[in-house]
């Protein structure tokens, strides 16, 4: 049990360092994340971190995975809740507003920021990325088809489309949440999936104007 403990303990830890990595990532970049500089602005050792990650890639490629759950566990998770069908596609989407609402990190979107940051700087950490944007984009898609076989988006849909839209409204919230009002950002964001599933679906009642 005390072995137990100590372990639970350390995953803690460790979880929460990720998290701050995450969060000093979005307001000062991926690319220039480092043990150091972590290490400075948690009030640690550098020596104390270097036990878990070994050099400057590991702790980034450590800290796109802990993106990846943060992902799960504060958009993807509370969605899942959802009927299938278009109210889960909304209610996706909210959860996902809702995440960037929050201010959970400081900088945005952790993955909207690497996206540009890592457009044209190959290797291992970029791979990372790509993998989790493919597995959101085959996601995004899953969900929608699934509202296709349910009967609540038309048969002859472009799956991959939607899945597009979807993604680019979310992207583009969090982008104009940043130099522009937020509020506003976050409200046209929310307004416009909600217009196109209305416009697309053949049960429009399913979606109504309040919360999801």
């Amino acid at each position: 049990m005390t072995l137990d403990g100590r372990l639970a303990r350390g995953e803690r830890t460790r979880t929460a360092v990720l998290d701050a990595a995450v969060a000093l990532a979005t307001e000062a970049g991926l690319h220039g994340l480092s043990l150091a500089q972590l290490a400075d602005t948690l009030g640690v050792s550098k020596s104390g971190l270097f036990a878990h990650w070994r050099s400057k890639e590991a702790l980034q490629l450590a800290t796109v995975d802990r993106a990846v759950e943060q992902w799960q566990e504060r958009i993807i998770e509370p969605a899942l809740r959802a009927p299938r069908g278009v109210r889960r596609l909304r209610a996706l989407h909210d959860a996902r507003i809702d995440f960037y609402a929050a201010r959970v990190l400081p900088g945005g979107c952790f993955f909207a920021n690497t996206e540009l940051e890592y457009n044209a700087r190959p290797g291992p950490v970029r791979d990372r990325l790509v993998d989790a944007y493919g597995r959101w984009a085959a996601f995004l898609e899953r969900l929608v088809r699934e509202a296709v076989a349910l009967g609540e988006l038309p048969a002859d849909l472009d799956v991959a489309q939607l899945a597009y839209e979807i993604d680019a409204l979310g992207i583009s919230a969090v982008m104009r949440s940043r130099m522009l009002d937020p509020d506003t950002a976050y409200r046209q964001a929310r307004q416009g999936l909600l217009n196109r599933l209305r416009t697309l679906s053949p049960e429009p009642a399913l979606l109504s104007e309040g919360p999801s």
